[in-house]
């Protein structure tokens, strides 16, 4: 049995998630399905490649599942750590991008702002991938509706609430429920809804697919029969300062019992994690047979491996 055509991606890069159509993506999830059942027939598929990953965040499934999806396809991940250093700061951005354009044949960071991801981009001449910025959180939410894919067979139509803060991961998912026909409903406090222009874009990219995207104050509206609740952190990293405002302002936002009964019957529960425990979401939630948050994570490591074949094929 020989492997399924791999397609090729339309942008270079992925930096938003908004670079590829509706078509493109269901490429993409149905590459990512192949490659999770069948990973040895990819085993050499990047043989001799490498791949640099730059993470300015501390981070646990973006490193393990970009060093290990590399390795799993035959290539080669070297870790860049600027925790400490930011990008930029001991050598010009531009710089680093030419540099690594030499060595390396794809450039994954994890940044604090999505402008540094941007200028690695315009200065790189080879792909560059988002592993999460500021304003966008694409493989994660590739990721995501990947999950939903498997345990509901159809994405069209499906009924999708995010519940908190309008962050990163919020126009991530936004941007790929457009795509892929999504229903989506955000429910946030007043100052903290997602970008408006993000929220444009993906109302302009969803009439293609038909997808629905609605805006609410209260969540228990929001996620009135849906069939999937989803919640971040009310605070990012980065914004630790104001946690203690944020924790006061979200309280009613919390994903308890009580708010998944409205839910519908067979809801599933989802986070990007790390989770914070008590906070957004209750124990009770998180460890319950409703939780696919662990599928998710799992998921990372097949879809940016199907990503990178898309990418670097």
């Amino acid at each position: 049995m020989t492997t399924m055509s791999i397609p090729v991606a339309l942008s270079t890069d992925l930096l938003t998630g908004t670079e590829w159509n509706a078509a493109r993506v269901q490429e993409l999830l149905q590459l990512s399905a192949d490659v999770k059942a069948r990973p040895d027939h990819y085993a050499s598929a990047l043989a001799g490649r490498f791949l640099a990953l730059i993470l300015e965040k501390p981070s646990l499934r973006t490193r393990v599942t970009f060093e290990v999806g590399m390795r799993g396809l035959g290539g080669t991940a070297i870790f860049l750590d600027h925790t400490v250093s930011r990008l930029g700061e001991r050598e010009s951005i531009p710089d680093v991008a030419r540099n690594l354009s030499r060595w390396v044949q794809a450039i994954v960071a994890r940044v604090f702002a999505q402008r540094e991801l941007d200028q690695l981009a315009e200065f790189a001449s080879v792909p560059v991938i988002n592993a999460l910025s500021d304003r966008f959180h694409p493989c994660q939410a590739y990721a995501d509706f990947f999950t939903l894919r498997e345990r509901y067979g159809t994405l069209r139509g499906l009924k999708l609430a995010y519940v908190g803060d309008g962050n990163n991961v919020c126009h991530s998912l936004m941007a790929v429920a457009a795509r892929v026909g999504a229903e989506m409903r955000i429910a946030t406090p007043a100052g903290y809804e997602p970008d408006a222009s993000v929220v444009a874009e993906a109302r302009q990219a969803g009439r293609e697919t038909r997808a629905t995207l609605e805006m609410f104050a209260s969540p228990e509206e929001a996620v009135a029969g849906v069939r999937a609740v989803y919640t971040d952190v009310w605070a990012s990293m980065g914004q630790e300062d104001e946690a203690a405002t944020r924790a006061k302002i979200f309280a009613s936002y919390q994903v308890n019992d009580a708010l998944m009964k409205r839910a519908a019957p067979d809801a599933l529960f989802m986070h990007c994690l790390p989770a914070h425990r008590g906070a957004e979401v209750t124990d009770s939630v998180m460890d319950s047979p409703r939780s696919i948050v662990f599928d998710q994570a799992e998921n990372r490591l097949h879809v940016q491996k199907a990503i990178l074949l898309m990418l670097l094929s």
